[in-house]
């Protein structure tokens, strides 16, 4: 007769977000040996986890894969005195950038979150490549991305940088914060739901966004570089942090380069304002460069839409694009070597036979 799974304490586990969604997808793990939790921080062979009776350093090396756990990853957990991560529970969204090292493998940032805060700092000019890149990742993960205008006490005018904001972000909420004078934390704090991660480059101010918005000094802080105001990776690690008021919220290091996978779907939110008069052009399959009636083409001949808006528009598909294009030939290398080495191993099996008649 086999034992039931025991009841699990739930009260350090809803801190971390728990809910009835993670509850489902535990129930075929559930046993006398096995807890569930949450992924707190990632390290080489390990990470700490969020468990029932608090957080705990567990081995990660029993699974497999190049990027197996992240952080924001529900998991099961065996072994009272060694544990270990056994299963990584189905992700609900995952935040995932192009690899750089040019395979068309992608990294997992992070899993299983509701709201991409993307920091951008008024103390530096609207990059708004950058911005339009970051978004299209935020989208494309199946959260919801908020624009978080980082240092407004270090702007001559933050009013007019947040329009300019505004204008490569449509549809999205932006919220002109500052960590110094708490000015917009509490429109941001009212705009987070569930899980939380914050991103951006280097000097952007995310850890010092996220303590304001912690309440301590969790994460390690530094200064920009006055010559050119980029950041230094003062958070190395991908961190996972409970929020005073409910909710969780994930610090990440500063993303020097960020390479996009296949967004195609994401792109139509992130240039929503494209989308929509790509819709009136006369051709379905428009590439808004010389067909007739091309309503885009239009917008920007009429001072509508700014020429190097749509420029924009066709780098980040052209790199979609590939990226799709690059992704499905891996699959296919990758399912032709499992049928070869499935075609190897009938073909031992079938030697081995011969030489046992």
């Amino acid at each position: 007769m086999s034992s039931s799974p025991k009841e699990i304490p739930l009260a350090h586990l809803i801190k971390h977000g728990w809910g009835d969604r993670v509850a489902h997808a535990f129930a075929p793990f559930a046993g006398p040996s096995t807890v569930p939790g949450r992924v707190v921080c990632v390290y080489r062979g390990q990470c700490d986890v969020a468990t029932p009776t608090g957080t705990i350093r567990a081995d990660t090396r029993p699974l497999t894969g190049a990027d197996p756990v992240c952080t924001g990853d529900w998991v099961a957990i065996e072994g009272a005195s060694s544990p270990r991560v056994v299963a990584v529970l189905p992700r609900s969204s995952a935040l995932v950038r192009s690899a750089a090292d040019r395979t068309s493998r992608h990294q997992v940032l992070a899993a299983n979150i509701d709201t991409v805060v993307i920091a951008v700092s008024a103390a530096m000019p609207v990059r708004s490549a950058r911005i339009e890149r970051l978004l299209a990742v935020a989208w494309d993960s199946g959260a919801t991305p908020v624009v978080a205008v980082t240092k407004a006490d270090l702007s001559d005018d933050p009013a007019a940088f947040a329009a300019a904001v505004c204008a490569v972000a449509p549809g999205v909420e932006v919220v002109v914060t500052s960590a110094t004078t708490t000015a917009g934390l509490d429109s941001l704090r009212a705009a987070l739901n569930g899980t939380a991660v914050v991103i951006g480059p280097s000097g952007a101010g995310k850890s010092t966004l996220a303590n304001a918005l912690l309440g301590v000094d969790a994460i390690a802080t530094g200064a920009v570089r006055a010559a050119d105001g980029k950041g230094r990776h003062t958070t190395v690690h991908r961190e996972l942090h409970s929020l005073p008021g409910g909710g969780v919220l994930i610090d990440t290091p500063g993303l020097r380069a960020l390479g996009i996978a296949d967004v195609g779907a994401a792109l139509e939110s992130v240039f929503s304002d494209i989308d929509e008069l790509a819709r009136r052009c006369g051709f379905r399959n428009c590439t808004h460069r010389t067909e007739p009636g091309c309503a885009v083409g239009e917008a920007v001949d009429a001072g509508q839409l700014a020429a190097d808006r749509l420029q924009r528009y066709r780098t980040l598909q052209r790199e979609s694009d590939w990226e799709a294009s690059r992704s499905s030939v891996r699959k296919a290398t990758e399912r032709k070597n499992r049928d070869k080495s499935i075609s190897r191993d009938q073909r031992a099996m079938y030697r081995f036979r011969n030489r046992q008649r």
